[in-house]
């Protein structure tokens, strides 16, 4: 059986010359998932930069915007990403952008929360506009009207009366 993802403290992380792996097989705090989130997670402290890399997926439901029906979106997050250890970074009036820069700066008496990191890697997968399918029909007509073949759906009548 897999460990559950426990925080970990950015001091012990530091003794470790390998890192850490942490084998992923269960639930994430605050993402409803059908399945749980599997993959895997890897982190090693550089110093000043915390380098945390990982893969995971897991199957959701989503309700689709168009036709209100739920479906089941698979959801697959590959990620990496330096986060800063402690104060030292640019000074005020050194403006750097890069991308292989940190962007979020952790105390270094802190701990690394691998579970939280998934959930935001997970998160940042999620669609915008959720689509059921390139099939979907739209919104359900009003019980017991049809669509009318030269202008569509009758909803629509009033403003086809206006042109």
């Amino acid at each position: 059986m897999i460990a559950r993802l426990q925080p970990l403290p950015l001091q012990e992380l530091r003794l470790l010359i390998e890192g850490r792996t942490w084998p992923v097989d269960q639930p994430i705090a605050g993402l409803v998932s059908l399945t749980p989130v599997r993959g895997q997670l890897r982190a090693f402290h550089h110093g000043s930069v915390l380098e945390v890399e990982g893969s995971a997926e897991t199957i959701i439901t989503l309700c689709c915007d168009r036709c209100l029906q739920t479906f089941n979106h698979a959801l697959v997050a590959t990620a990496r990403e330096r986060l800063e250890v402690g104060m030292a970074g640019p000074q005020e009036d050194e403006v750097v952008f890069a991308a292989e820069d940190p962007v979020e700066c952790l105390d270094p008496g802190g701990s690394f929360d691998p579970e939280r990191w998934l959930f935001e890697q997970l998160s940042l997968q999620l669609p915008l506009v959720n689509r059921c399918g390139a099939d979907c029909p739209g919104p359900p007509l009003p019980r017991g009207e049809a669509s009318d073949e030269a202008g569509g759906d009758p909803r629509w009548s009033a403003l086809r009366s206006l042109g």
